[in-house]
C-alpha cells in the first residue's frame, strides 16, 4: 500500500479531498512508481499547505503555486507531460468542481443525463469527454484507458481494504478492469485471455478496450456483481513475479 498510488485514498477523509486527489494521483500513475509518486506527493503537499485539494483549487492557490517560481510552463514535470499539461487538469478540475459543488457530484449529474441516450455512455467514457482539452486524460476510444478505470474503481468498489466506494450510485458490476501489462501476463498465464490476443503485441496495442471488457467478462462469470474484484490478485500476482524477475 505504502508503494501504490492508492496510498492517497488514506490520506484523506472529506469526500471533496478525496475525489480530488484520488483523480490526480490516477492520472499521474503510471511509469516507475519511485518516479511518479514523488510528483503526486508534490501536488498534494503544496494542496495541503492550503487546507486540502478541494480548497488549494476552488481558491484558485492553484494557480500561485504550480508552476513554482522559477519554473518554465514548458518545463517537463514528469515524462513527456509538462507543467502546463498538468496546470490544464488543475484547472478543469475546478471547473467541475465551481460547477457542481463535488467532482463526484458533476459525475453523478452526467451519468444520470447519459442514460437517456442510446446506447448509454460508460461512466469512463464520460469521464474522459469531460477532460477535452487535458492531454494527461485518457480518451483514447480502443485504449483501455486503464488509469480512469482504476479511478472509477477507487470511488466506486466497496467493502475494500482499498477501494472507499464514494460513489454507491454507481453499480461495481459495470466496472472495467484496469488493464495494465502485469495484468495482461497473469490473465494469459492463467487462461483468463486469450494468448492470440496479445502475442506479439506492444503493451500499449495488448492493452487494448476489447481485452479490458473480454477478460471482464470472464470475471464476471466469478464475480458478476464485482468483476474487478479479481484486480488485486491479478495484479499484485503480476508485480510480484516481476519483482522476482529483476529483484
Amino acid at each position: 500500500m505504502e508503494q501504490d498510488p492508492s496510498r492517497v485514498l488514506q490520506r484523506y477523509t472529506k469526500a471533496q479531498d478525496l475525489e480530488v486527489a484520488a483523480f490526480i494521483s490516477a492520472m499521474l500513475a503510471f511509469g516507475r512508481r519511485d518516479l511518479f509518486l514523488p510528483k503526486i506527493d508534490y501536488i498534494l503537499e503544496l494542496a495541503d499547505a492550503q487546507g486540502g485539494p478541494f480548497h488549494w483549487l476552488i481558491t484558485g492557490q492553484h494557480q500561485k503555486d504550480f508552476p513554482p517560481a522559477g519554473v518554465s510552463a514548458v518545463d517537463s514535470f514528469y515524462r513527456f507531460y509538462s507543467y502546463h499539461d498538468i496546470h490544464l487538469l488543475f484547472c478543469r478540475l475546478r471547473e467541475l468542481v465551481q460547477e457542481a459543488g463535488s467532482l463526484g457530484e458533476y459525475f453523478h449529474r452526467k451519468y444520470t443525463e447519459s442514460q437517456s441516450s442510446h446506447p448509454p455512455v460508460h461512466l469512463s467514457q464520460l469521464v474522459s469527454q469531460s477532460f477535452p482539452d487535458c492531454k494527461i486524460v485518457p480518451k483514447g476510444k480502443n485504449s483501455a484507458n486503464k488509469r480512469v478505470q482504476m479511478f472509477l474503481r477507487w470511488m466506486v468498489r466497496q467493502n475494500s481494504p482499498v477501494d472507499v466506494g464514494l460513489w454507491s450510485w454507481y453499480s461495481p458490476a459495470d466496472l472495467l478492469i484496469p488493464l495494465d501489462t502485469h495484468v495482461i501476463r497473469q490473465s494469459v498465464e492463467l487462461g483468463l485471455l486469450s494468448a492470440t490476443s496479445t502475442k506479439g503485441k506492444s503493451p500499449s496495442v495488448a492493452s487494448s478496450a476489447s481485452n479490458a471488457r473480454k477478460l471482464t467478462e470472464v470475471l464476471a462469470q466469478i464475480w458478476p456483481e464485482d468483476p474487478c474484484r479479481g484486480d488485486f490478485a491479478l495484479f499484485g500476482l503480476g508485480i510480484d513475479k516481476a519483482q522476482e524477475k529483476y529483484p
